[in-house]
């Protein structure tokens, strides 16, 4: 199979992040994932694009955007997940599990732990001030 590529742009705000499951989701059919695989994928999406919103930029900010992109080759989707926001002080604080930079919003400090959990591969890049890339590999054995 040869590579594939998609990319999405959209405003941050959280009603565009089911609509980040579905484009990612769709586009990795092409991979015959099982139904099991396509709920991995929803489920990490999810929490990468939720963390752009609230910890990227604070909360919803219809100014900014989140970029989605997504990669194919051979039997290997990579989803990158990108903002622009306030970028991580230590990453390696924020993905243990039940830390979380926000308290008062009552968030649990699981993302990371949820988008490792589901995905194969999960890569953290962040800069303060300049926002932050999350990467996530899944391998599927289906491929025909």
């Amino acid at each position: 199979m040869k590579q594939n590529r998609m990319k999405v742009e959209f405003k941050s705000i959280s009603e565009n992040e089911s609509f980040a499951r579905v484009v990612v989701s769709a586009f990795a059919a092409q991979l015959d994932p099982t139904i099991d695989e396509i709920s991995d994928i929803k489920t990490a999406i999810s929490e990468a694009v939720t963390n752009a919103i609230i910890h990227g930029y604070g909360s919803e900010n219809e100014d900014k955007n989140v970029i989605v992109e997504a990669t194919i080759d051979g039997n290997e989707l990579t989803v990158s997940v990108t903002d622009e926001g306030e970028g991580i002080d230590n990453v390696e604080l924020a993905m243990q599990p039940l830390y979380t930079s926000r308290p008062d919003l009552e968030r649990s400090g699981m993302g990371f732990t949820v988008m490792e959990t589901f995905m194969d591969s999960l890569e953290v890049k962040s800069e303060k001030g300049r926002g932050t890339t999350i990467t996530m590999k899944k391998i599927f054995n289906s491929v025909r």
